[in-house]
């Protein structure tokens, strides 16, 4: 007999895992939009046993996810979770993996410091050491940079309109997310719930900026969005990000860009936007720390080598998302300019002051 009660309907996880998902990867059969909504409203009220929980987290690992089933999921997440706080600009969104990175250095905080020196309104968001990488992400460079991370949603909009550059708190804006990790955390592997924590979009952003290791998953974030009935992305421009964060991949990178669902992608070679090195090139011995050294002497001027390259084009990726220039050459070179100007080390200042 199903569980059935007046919160839920009658899809608890294990008829799920038994009717539906639970089958194999060939043979396992896709959710409706009503049985993953109802699915992750009893994971996030947590219902589910954690034996249940965590075979449905793997059954739908090894099935892979429909566009139907993350919108679902995010729209249970906008409803059940995120607490929304939007600034008066309209930011660039940028969500990257949450479980951080452990190799190359975080380039993301200055790109944001260069795009928001440029007029570029950007809006990071991560949580602290999320599973399963527990590693550095947004936070942890910029509590090295000496900037407030940990700030209610309307503290972190109103650092966006004072500064062009806004930080977003998971425990704080998405605290039902944030409850659950210590159950992702005994999984050992990446959930959906790692997918869905980047698409928050927490400062209500109409343009949305992500990476991706292969193309169908870029497209499979622009239908997420598309699909989605609680958010509205016209907007998304995806990339080949190194460690799966939103920093380009140096070499040949494919950008992915997803108007009102309908899908452009291309080809660049970094080298002909001054990234002429290899992905190696850009390591680091301790990921946050070096990272806040690396950012504070590139947008002080105090460096001229490959990151400050590196940050200059992903500064211009995010001028380019929220269609601030022309072209990509338009905003390197904008980029590059409010690098040199002291446009850029202002922001960090800002910041550090708000």
């Amino acid at each position: 007999m199903a569980q059935t009660t007046e919160r839920y309907g009658d899809w608890p996880l294990k008829r799920l895992m038994t009717e539906v998902v639970g089958s194999g990867h060939k043979s396992a059969d896709d959710m409706t939009r009503e049985q993953a909504r109802e699915a992750f409203s009893r994971i996030l009220d947590g219902e589910p046993d954690n034996t249940t929980l965590g075979a449905f987290w793997l059954a739908n690992r090894w099935k892979r996810n429909t566009p139907e089933e993350l919108a679902a999921y995010i729209d249970v997440m906008a409803e059940d979770s995120v607490e929304f706080a939007a600034p008066e600009c309209d930011p660039v969104d940028c969500g990257a993996n949450y479980d951080g990175k452990g190799r190359s250095a975080i380039l993301g905080v200055g790109a944001g410091l260069v795009a928001a020196a440029a007029g570029t309104p950007v809006v990071t968001h991560s949580g602290d050491r999320v599973p399963t990488q527990k590693q550095d992400a947004y936070k942890h460079v910029l509590d090295e940079l000496d900037v407030r991370t940990d700030l209610a949603p309307q503290e972190s909009a109103e650092m966006v309109d004072e500064t062009g550059f806004g930080f977003y708190y998971q425990p704080n804006f998405n605290p039902g997310i944030d409850d659950i990790s210590e159950r992702r955390a005994m999984m050992g592997v990446r959930t959906f719930v790692n997918t869905i924590e980047t698409l928050a979009n927490p400062a209500k952003a109409s343009v949305h900026l992500g990476s991706f290791y292969h193309l169908p998953y870029a497209k499979r974030i622009i239908d997420t969005f598309a699909a989605s009935e609680r958010y509205e992305v016209p907007r998304v421009v995806m990339f080949q990000g190194m460690e799966g964060y939103d920093d380009i991949r140096p070499g040949s990178t494919t950008v992915a860009v997803g108007e009102d669902g309908e899908l452009d992608d291309f080809e660049i070679k970094t080298a002909e936007y001054g990234m002429d090195f290899d992905a190696d090139d850009l390591g680091v011995d301790d990921v946050a720390a070096d990272s806040a050294t690396i950012t504070e002497e590139v947008v002080s001027g105090e460096r001229e080598d490959r990151f400050t390259d590196a940050v200059a084009l992903n500064g211009a990726f995010r001028i380019y998302a929220r269609e601030d220039c022309e072209s990509l050459d338009e905003g390197l070179s904008t980029a590059r300019e409010v690098i040199a100007d002291g446009s850029a080390a202002g922001v960090l200042d800002d910041l550090r002051a708000f």
